[in-house]
């Protein structure tokens, strides 16, 4: 799909939403997809993606705070559990590093808690955008600090 962040790449299983790809990640797709769910067929389905499209261009378009959508999130467990905590980060609010590993119950897990928000395989809708480094600075972002900066301004939370 086309977003106001570039081309975003979509993959669901018969879960829910695995997967969204930045335009630079495009060309590994199948690497990146077959890491995960091995000796799985990849079929293309716009119709079936039609949902998750929707929700992402209403939340592009300021319409949309949160999304209601089935996940098919396959991370160690405590990236899970990092990221189950990111996914609940209000829209136009932010935590830190510091403060995620703590809710995610290892508050000495700060690296951690980076490099799940590193690997989080399903940006936007799991919002990694709205975690910050402990300093106030932007931290990382997979899709790169200006998308980032993007996103946080989208939702008022700079």
């Amino acid at each position: 799909m086309d977003s106001p962040i570039g081309k975003l790449l979509l993959a669901q299983s018969k879960n829910g939403l695995n997967h969204i790809i930045f335009e630079y990640q495009i060309d590994q797709f199948e690497s990146i997809i077959h890491k995960k769910f091995p000796n799985q067929p990849i079929q293309r389905n716009d119709e079936a993606l039609q949902p998750v499209v929707d929700q992402l261009n209403a939340y592009f378009a300021g319409e949309r705070s949160s999304f209601d959508l089935n996940l098919d999130l396959v991370m160690p467990p405590f990236q899970t559990e990092a990221l189950n905590v990111v996914k609940q980060i209000p829209y136009g609010s932010y935590l830190t590093y510091k403060e995620v590993a703590e809710r995610a119950g290892n508050p000495k897990a700060v690296r951690a808690t980076g490099s799940a928000n590193a690997n989080n395989p399903l940006p936007i809708v799991i919002p990694c955008h709205r975690v910050l480094a402990t300093g106030g600075g932007l931290g990382g972002y997979g899709g790169g600090l200006d998308m980032k900066n993007f996103l946080l301004n989208l939702e008022g939370a700079l």
